[in-house]
């Protein structure tokens, strides 16, 4: 909470070049290309860094193939050049999977058709990934032996990539390395409304935890309050050519049903791509595509039966999934950008989630609509290019913001794991050497575990039981991490909320041990918040039933 409070006192004292509303995947990379490149950056996000649309995702790096289908080559074109981007200067987090697509018998497409339309996007995506191939149903069966292929007549196999760890992990990473190039950010901070003033901003904020008012000034207001944008912008009177309409999608993480590594596609009763992600010792399914009024969502019992219908059509297991087997639930609406003038002329299903900024330059404000984790590098370099030409000094244009550090860093951190034999710590059911996983999650800052674990092998430890998660992991939160609630933790930094069940949670003396860590004296209290949370999102608790803290409450307002 160190880094929090001190964050929130610069705020409060500050004078900002820029400041940007929302900590989702498009404020964050703006604020680490800004901050990168040397302009005076603020972010607040009102709930946690990635609390929303950004941690529903169904951690795919992709190209957009589905938008094929659609004819918008130059958008396919513009995201897979983003996705390869991606791959090569993140290669221990954004890495190449293949996709195993089985079409059945009445689908609108023969398969070779759609395996044409693989090497089209193949080709648009200037190779940079394995070749397609054609399968038939007997190869579809022989790779995959849980796939139904009783009503297949035949399918490919393409590659995209994904994100090893989890997206909301992805997104911090990059707030995380926009304070590392100076900026100031808090979580738990709302704006409750901006004003001109002497040619500049006054943004009325507000502490979540604590209710205590302030202001930040700044030249410059970004609006990147993922699917609160359009709200935000009302209480800042802008008018923009831009607004949001929302699709909620659903995912169900069940235990693991299939060992092979690759992601299954289908398409499922509504016609929408469906598939089986992996995750570690679990498996993602979805999504489901629902158009919604507000982006405030929860999965329903129909959400959950259309995920499990359309699974067990499509698979051959020992018994059907049902609701006993789901391990958690993500649950989020896509923020789609339509034109603000009316609604969108094409199906609701082929709305793309290309990402707009609505620019207002005698205002010096700006408003990103839409995106995704795939195009986050290009939303991060058109916010800087736009900042300029509002007459903001970008000292460092030509800085490389983004990516993992330099092979050189990598170098010695192997060279030192290897000579003190971390990798023999790794647990018998880990699922990558320790290593590998520790320079993934913290680069440059996995050589200080290295000397905490060297001064204290207990540090090596995995310290919740059915996780990858060591003790010196949960040191390196509470200092840099910002985390306020356990959920925080959980569900974002980590994927634990993720991949284990709830009871076991509830039972695990590690949990508790990771709360002492992050929270002190305040970790029983911060535990039981937890799980009443849980609780009231699962409808167990009456409406006016109290949660164990008076800051558990969710913010209302503006700033996703």
């Amino acid at each position: 909470m160190e880094l929090r409070s001190s964050n929130i006192k610069k705020l409060d004292s500050g004078d900002f070049d820029v400041l940007i509303v929302g900590g989702g995947i498009n404020g964050a990379s703006a604020a680490a290309a800004l901050a990168g490149k040397g302009v005076r950056v603020a972010l607040i996000e009102r709930g946690d860094f990635a609390g929303s649309t950004s941690m529903h995702s169904s951690n795919l790096v992709w190209g957009g193939i589905k938008y094929m289908e659609s004819r918008d080559f130059a958008l396919v074109r513009k995201l897979c050049r983003s996705r390869n981007h991606l791959i090569k200067n993140y290669p221990a987090t954004v890495q190449e999977i293949r996709f195993l697509t089985t079409i059945t018998q009445g689908f609108r497409y023969h398969p070779r058709y759609l395996w044409a339309g693989a090497w089209l996007y193949w080709l648009i995506g200037n190779g940079f990934t394995q070749i397609p191939r054609f399968l038939s149903p007997s190869a579809i069966r022989h790779s995959e032996a849980i796939i139904d292929t009783r009503d297949a007549i035949g399918g490919f196999e393409y590659s995209d990539a994904y994100l090893h760890d989890n997206d909301a992990r992805f997104v911090f990473n990059f707030v995380r390395g926009a304070l590392n190039y100076g900026a100031v950010a808090a979580n738990y901070v709302e704006s409750l409304g901006a004003r001109r003033e002497n040619g500049g901003w006054v943004t009325q904020a507000r502490d979540v935890v604590t209710g205590r008012q302030f202001v930040v000034r700044s030249r410059v207001l970004i609006n990147a309050a993922g699917p609160w944008v359009d709200e935000h912008n009302s209480l800042t009177g802008q008018a923009t050519d831009h607004r949001h309409v929302y699709s909620k999608g659903i995912h169900l993480i069940v235990p693991r049903l299939t060992d092979n590594r690759r992601v299954l596609a289908f398409f499922a009763d509504d016609g929408r791509l469906f598939f089986v992600i992996p995750m570690g010792p679990r498996t993602c399914i979805g999504t489901t595509d629902t158009r919604v009024e507000r982006p405030e969502v929860t999965a329903t019992e129909d959400d959950i039966r259309f995920v499990l219908d359309n699974i067990n059509k499509r698979l051959e297991l020992d018994r059907p999934l049902d609701k006993q087997d789901i391990i958690s639930i993500r649950c989020g609406v896509r923020p789609l950008a339509v034109k603000a003038d009316g609604g969108s002329g094409r199906d609701f299903l082929q709305l793309s989630r290309k990402h707009a900024i609505d620019i207002n330059q005698a205002d010096s404000h700006l408003s990103i609509f839409g995106g995704k984790l795939t195009d986050c590098l290009n939303v991060g370099e058109e916010i800087v290019a736009a900042i300029g030409r509002m007459g903001v000094e970008v000292p460092y244009p030509k800085y490389r913001w983004y990516g993992e550090p330099p092979d050189q860093v990598r170098h010695e951190f192997l060279h030192q794991a290897k000579l003190m034999e971390l990798d023999d710590f790794t647990a018998s059911d880990a699922s990558e050497p320790l290593s590998t996983r520790l320079w993934r999650r913290y680069g440059t800052h996995a050589l200080e575990m290295l000397e905490e674990i060297r001064e204290d092998p207990r540090q090596a430890e995995v310290l919740i039981e059915g996780t990858e998660y060591l003790r010196c992991e949960l040191h390196y939160a509470k200092r840099r991490e910002m985390i306020t609630r356990l959920e925080d933790f959980l569900r974002r930094r980590s994927k634990v909320a993720l991949v284990v069940h709830e009871e076991a949670m509830r039972q695990s003396p590690g949990l508790r041990e990771a709360c002492a860590i992050l929270f002190g004296g305040e970790a029983d209290a911060r535990l039981e918040e937890y799980f009443a949370t849980t609780r009231r999102e699962r409808g167990e608790m009456s409406p006016g039933e109290p949660v164990m803290s008076s800051e558990s409450a969710r913010s209302p307002t503006s700033g996703a």
